[in-house]
């Protein structure tokens, strides 16, 4: 597994994480919305953690560093 996201990606995925989280929390989502939103949050969460996004492997996109 190669990684395929930069640290700009990887800030903006998890700061977008964190609003979604606290909208939650705040009731502002609620039902349906929250779930998937929630759902998308967590996998920017762990796809920032391990710097690889599988969606960018399939449209060939590469937002970190050239080897």
């Amino acid at each position: 597994m190669k990684k395929n996201m930069g640290t700009v990606d990887k800030i903006l995925r998890i700061l977008v994480a964190a609003i979604v989280v606290v909208l939650y929390f705040t009731k502002v989502i609620e039902g349906t919305l929250a779930i998937v939103l929630l759902a998308f949050a967590a996998i920017f969460v762990v796809t920032s953690f391990i710097s690889f996004c599988p969606l960018y492997t399939l449209i060939g996109l590469n937002t970190g560093k050239k080897e």
